[in-house]
């Protein structure tokens, strides 16, 4: 396994975890902003206001693309085990 192998795999790996933590973060900021707008609108300051919508965006969230974002991890996973002969040789 050379340096160059070592540096692709962590490269992709970072690259899948970016994907997958920006999926569930988006929208969690979105509506956080969405939310903040809405308490300077409206002088109100309430933490659970913020706190709720922004749980259930991203429950929501792992709900609708938690199977996608499965698919994306396994198919990773696959591949990396099956490539794991041309590493050792």
């Amino acid at each position: 396994m050379t340096q160059d192998t070592v540096i692709s795999i962590f490269q992709q790996t970072l690259e899948l975890l970016v994907l997958l933590i920006s999926m569930m973060l988006l929208p969690a900021l979105a509506v956080g902003l969405l939310v903040s707008m809405f308490q300077a609108a409206t002088q109100i300051n309430e933490q659970t206001l913020s706190f709720i919508p922004k749980l259930l965006v991203t429950l929501a969230t792992l709900m609708l693309a938690g199977p996608y974002m499965l698919q994306l991890v396994a198919t990773y996973t696959r591949q990396l085990i099956e490539s794991i002969p041309t590493f050792i040789g």
